[in-house]
């Protein structure tokens, strides 16, 4: 997943765009052997909501296998040291999607689309990772 903006868009809009992919590659520095997915988690949040944004608690990144989506669980949230090791050879989606506002969402009657509960803003990036003992090597490239 990526967010990409269309036409003009407001100076809050590019910095919501701009600190959820920035959080993406803080939490991405922490994916490597030997680390938890808590020390993933902690980066992220610490980085979003330093800018007053929030991590809707829903949605999370996940282990990548035989199927897309597979344990374990990679929260946008959480503290560091915890959480299942990272270990080399692991693949995992981390994908961190960050609203303007709270931190709530709702799902529409289509049972599909979600919009978050203020109505404000939300952005979404993703990238596709190989644990190694050193930098996360990333699968998914534009």
């Amino acid at each position: 997943a990526w967010t990409y903006a269309v036409g003009e868009i407001s100076e809050e809009a590019q910095k919501l765009l701009d600190v959820t992919e920035q959080a993406l590659f803080e939490g991405l520095k922490m994916a490597r052997a030997g680390n938890r997915i808590g020390d993933i988690s902690h980066a992220i949040q610490k980085y979003v909501e330093k800018f007053g944004f929030s991590l809707p608690r829903e949605y999370t990144g996940h282990g990548v296998g035989r199927e897309i989506h597979e344990d374990p669980i990679v929260p946008n949230y959480g503290k560091p040291h915890r959480g299942p090791l990272l270990r080399k050879g692991m693949v995992i989606a981390v994908e961190p999607m960050v609203n303007a506002g709270v931190k709530e969402t709702i799902t529409l009657s289509d049972g599909w689309t979600v919009v978050t509960s203020d109505g404000r803003l939300c952005a979404h990036y993703e990238h596709t990772v190989a644990i190694t003992d050193g930098a996360c090597e990333i699968f998914t490239t534009l």
